[in-house]
């Protein structure tokens, strides 16, 4: 064929994506442009805004009518990819923090992450997605208020210690148990991940998941397709093998599962370790699911005033300064 990747990228940058109401060029929307010269056949791969049948089989037919019967080419292959939010930068890297079963201290490793983070220079936001479990607020130690808005329905993230941070928690009255449905609760992780003013200079967004593999797991990967996962596991076999059937259900979503942290590891008496839930549990969820395992953050009572925050001048905090250059390295 006479016509390279080029021209076709030209003519086919002023297809639009009626999700965004913007061409294809607009929205540098066209990530990859291939060529088969043998079967004389045409690979791309596009970003669009929303991500349904009703959207790419409209630019799948613009496309087509422009490399198939205007260009000449006997076949066309596209792959389509959702785009981010607009509130959330293409820089910006986003780690859901996962476990199959509760109360494995998910949401603590997140926040102690979260300032391990911080302490080594990063921006860093929090998504405080276990629905029905939201205790974030509880962990800052901040007071459950409604969050500050403006007249577009935009709001703002409530921020402690330089750290950004959304919750269900702010709501819904306090003590009152949520009760909604996986339509209301897609709604509000789009207030999240779409209405939310995150600052510009964010690098990092950690995801507070909620155990198991239900409804929010599965719109994660609607809004932030490219969402790194971490499991977060006890030693204990209840909990491991929990944790290895989430581990499955997020690569069956195509989600990239970057490690396993092993939380409530052992408890240190006089420089002697009592591993009380068993041992090397977070090791093996790491071998079967084939990814690093990150390490393990022991039992232990912060000293720094926050029941549930360890100081990085903390033996426990030190731990987790580890883990997150760690998981700077991964990424």
């Amino acid at each position: 064929m006479p016509y390279t990747k080029e021209d076709i990228l030209e003519r086919i940058e002023s297809v639009i994506d009626p999700s965004l109401e913007k061409t294809l060029g607009e929205l540098d929307a066209i990530k990859h442009v291939g060529i088969n010269p043998e079967t004389e056949s045409v690979m791309l791969l596009i970003e669009v805004g929303i991500k349904n049948t009703e959207i790419t089989s409209q630019i799948t037919r613009n496309v087509a009518q422009i490399v198939k019967l205007d260009m000449g080419f006997k076949s066309l292959v596209i792959d389509y990819n959702q785009t981010r939010p607009a509130t959330l930068t293409k820089s910006l890297k986003v780690i859901g923090i996962a476990s199959g079963k509760g109360g494995v201290g998910k949401s603590s490793v997140t926040a102690n992450l979260a300032y391990a983070l911080t302490s080594l220079g990063k921006k860093v936001g929090i998504i405080d997605a276990d629905v029905y479990g939201a205790n974030m607020p509880k962990i800052f130690e901040c007071e459950t208020k409604e969050l500050m808005g403006t007249a577009e329905g935009k709001v703002y993230p409530f921020e402690k210690d330089g750290i950004e941070m959304v919750s269900t928690e702010f709501f819904v009255d306090t003590d009152r148990a949520l009760m909604w449905r996986g339509p209301m609760l897609n709604k509000v992780l789009k207030i999240f991940f779409e209405d939310t003013l995150w600052s510009a200079d964010l690098e990092f967004l950690l995801i507070d998941l909620p155990p198991g593999t239900g409804d929010v797991i599965m719109d994660i990967k609607t809004f932030v397709p490219d969402a790194k996962m971490i499991l977060v596991t006890t030693p204990h076999p209840n909990a491991t093998h929990i944790a290895i059937k989430a581990g499955f259900a997020a690569k069956d979503l195509s989600q990239d599962v970057i490690g396993v942290i092993e939380n409530m590891s052992y408890f240190e008496v006089n420089g002697k370790k009592h591993y009380i839930f068993g041992k090397n549990g977070g090791e093996m969820v790491a071998d079967k699911l084939v990814v690093p395992f990150l390490g393990e953050v022991p039992i232990g009572q912060p000293k720094s005033g926050n029941p549930s925050i360890f100081a990085d001048s903390e033996p426990i905090g030190i731990i987790y300064l580890n883990l997150a250059r760690k998981i700077l390295a991964l990424l």
